[in-house]
């Protein structure tokens, strides 16, 4: 009976040590990378896309993306201990030991190129390189001294569709800066409207993020105005390089008016209750705008 019990013990608690190196991949950002990547691959393969070759860079950019993302946990450690919305992750609740999640998180990103690199080629490689490097390096040190912290943080954000494309063709092309561009552009407003209803706690962390700085929130409307603006019209350019047809089209422009009017509420108001809508109206842009893409793809 003793035994049976400890074995329990055992197994609860290797199961929620598990979870918890888990939770440090943020496995719903890397389901968006995963995605992303997903679209990027399917656009960009000519005639119907090679299944394996798209599960080998799946997986290889999934294991760069969950190694990347514990290691930002792992480097801002001691700012998530002071967010209340972060507090209870499993390194500043003390779960896991720091060296636990480094080590961990390093191998997975060091495992993702390499993947990459010998199952479907060296360039998708060096981009999802570029993109951990980038996000490790610049953007999460940047957020504790610069509001423009959120502009360079959307570069590794819009590669992901980059890699897909260049693993399925083997190179750049117009339609990968395409897709580039749609999701830099679409990460800023996004990125913003959270840091609005959070700004009170991104502060508390000493976090520069624009809202923080701009506290009036003048500057932060602006932004999200001009972003979605530029959202509009770039969401467009698909259809208008051959890359989709009409119906995407005619989608994205519905698409793109519905988040400026979410923007421009924003701006008007700057409520917390506006900065939801605008974060709940990007969430549902960006899904919609890859199935209408998927849909409507045309020879390219």
């Amino acid at each position: 009976m003793l035994r049976t019990l400890t074995l329990t013990v055992t197994r609860v608690r290797s199961q929620r040590r598990a979870a918890d190196f888990v939770l440090l991949t943020k496995p719903r950002v890397v389901l968006m990378v995963l995605v992303t990547t997903l679209v990027g691959f399917h656009v960009g393969s000519v005639g119907a896309s090679d299944p394996l070759r798209l599960l080998h860079a799946l997986i290889g950019t999934g294991l760069a993306a969950a190694g990347s993302l514990a290691l930002n946990q792992f480097l801002e450690r001691d700012v998530d201990g002071r967010m209340e919305r972060t507090r209870r992750r499993p390194l500043p609740d003390k779960r896991l030991r720091p060296t636990e999640a480094l080590y961990f998180g390093f191998a997975l990103t060091v495992a993702g190129p390499a993947y990459l690199g010998l199952t479907v080629n060296w360039l998708s490689a060096l981009v999802v390189t570029v993109t951990a490097a980038s996000y490790l390096l610049a953007y999460t040190p940047l957020k504790r001294h610069s509001s423009l912290c959120t502009v360079l943080g959307a570069i590794p954000g819009a590669l992901p569709p980059v890699a897909g494309w260049v693993a399925a063709r083997g190179e750049f092309g117009a339609g990968a800066w395409v897709l580039f561009s749609i999701l830099f552009l679409w990460q800023l407003p996004h990125t913003l409207a959270i840091a609005w209803v959070y700004r009170r706690d991104y502060a508390r962390a000493d976090l520069r993020m624009l809202p923080v700085v701009d506290p009036e929130g003048a500057s932060t409307g602006r932004q999200v105005v001009l972003n979605c603006l530029a959202l509009l019209a770039v969401g467009l350019l698909p259809s208008l390089v051959g890359m989709t047809g009409p119906v995407y089209f005619l989608g994205a422009l519905l698409l793109g008016a519905a988040m400026l009017a979410c923007g421009l509420g924003l701006a008007a108001t700057r409520s917390v209750g506006n900065a939801r809508r605008l974060v709940y109206a990007t969430i549902v842009y960006l899904p919609a705008l890859f199935v209408l893409m998927a849909v409507d793809k045309t020879p390219f």
